[in-house]
């Protein structure tokens, strides 16, 4: 028994190199995990879904630090009948972190990371044959997946966007509701944790974490709540080592994120200075009660945007974190809207 299951750890391992090719004919399923040799590094990619002539949707997982391949059965289970879902776990997060332990002056930066989704998507083109790939992001991922998609639009046949992140110093009127609807339900006790943090930008990297956590309380009192089978971990993570590389490169991705004194990547983001021209339909879909990346924040957003094609699906019960509104509005937007324009 163990022999096997070193067997089935070592073929995990295998670079794409190694497999035989993903696509080879229309009918065929997709089901490939392995390291692609990206900038330097091997990066973990997986691909999977029913045909592999359906539309490709490459994920850029958010966090960051919070790739989907630690989940057996996320949200996007359900898109592999009609569509190849790609992950990535992005250089500092995940199996990619595992591969690759960063030494302690290695940072990260939104350009690197563009760079390497840039790279993986070129990669997951030529493997499947595909002319142009969906891009998706959330949250962090969304601010990379909008990176992305202005560098290189030719990659891509659509943009989905969901809790867009805009910019370090635009995402910042969750603070003063949070503050609000803590008041007008009496937890004076929050309230005195909040204001004492101050409005962001934060010069203590803890304090992102503590406001993040009360955000999550309250938007919990007014959203569906996600779905434990979403969070039940893989057999990738079976082993101690696998799980603390996973929590090793959350905590590393969240430092290079936040930075020690508000000088992390965090701070370099405004959408707006990208342009707010687009070369490729652009669907954002936004929670209604998202305290992080409010609706008023993507609202504005949303109105710079000159694109091909816009939509904006507001999400009632819906707040930063995946939750099934959420899921399902995605899923209309992807069968309905965004398959079309990608076959």
């Amino acid at each position: 028994m163990r022999t096997l299951h070193l067997l089935a750890g070592a073929l995990l391992a295998l670079p794409f190199a190694c497999m035989a090719q993903a696509c080879t004919s229309p009918g065929q399923r997709v089901d490939q995990q392995g390291f692609v040799r990206i900038n330097g590094i091997e990066q973990w990619v997986t691909m999977q879904g029913d045909s592999c002539a359906n539309p490709v949707i490459l994920i850029a997982h958010g966090g960051p630090g919070n790739p989907q391949s630690l989940y057996a059965n996320g949200p996007d289970a359900a898109w592999r009948k009609d569509f190849t879902v790609v992950h990535w776990d992005q250089r500092g997060a995940g199996m990619t972190y595992g591969r690759n332990k960063p030494s302690e002056d290695e940072k990260l930066t939104v350009e690197g990371l563009r760079d390497d989704g840039l790279a993986v998507a070129r990669h997951v083109r030529e493997r499947l044959g595909k002319r142009k790939l969906i891009l998706m992001g959330g949250s962090w991922g969304s601010v990379l997946a909008v990176n992305m998609a202005k560098t290189d639009p030719d990659q891509f046949c659509a943009y989905l966007g969901t809790a867009q992140f805009v910019g370090h110093h635009q995402n910042t009127d969750g603070h003063a509701k949070l503050i609000e609807l803590a008041r007008a339900a009496g937890d004076s006790a929050t309230v005195a944790t909040i204001e004492a943090l101050g409005p962001p930008p934060w010069k203590n990297p803890r304090s992102f974490g503590i406001e993040r956590r009360a955000m999550r309380k309250y938007e919990a009192m007014t959203t569906d709540p996600m779905p434990k089978a979403w969070m039940a971990p893989g057999a990738l993570y079976a082993t101690p080592q696998a799980l603390a590389d996973y929590e090793g490169g959350e905590d590393y991705s969240f430092i290079q994120f936040v930075g020690m004194q508000d000088d992390g990547m965090a701070s370099t983001i405004d959408l707006y200075k990208l342009g707010t021209d687009f070369k490729l339909p652009v669907y954002l879909v936004q929670g209604t009660e998202d305290l992080l990346t409010t609706q008023a924040v993507t609202q504005r957003y949303y109105d710079a945007i000159k694109a091909p094609v816009k939509k904006l699906v507001l999400v009632p019960r819906a707040g930063h974190d995946p939750n099934p509104p959420t899921a399902d509005a995605q899923t209309k937007l992807l069968r309905e809207d965004i398959r079309p324009r990608c076959l």
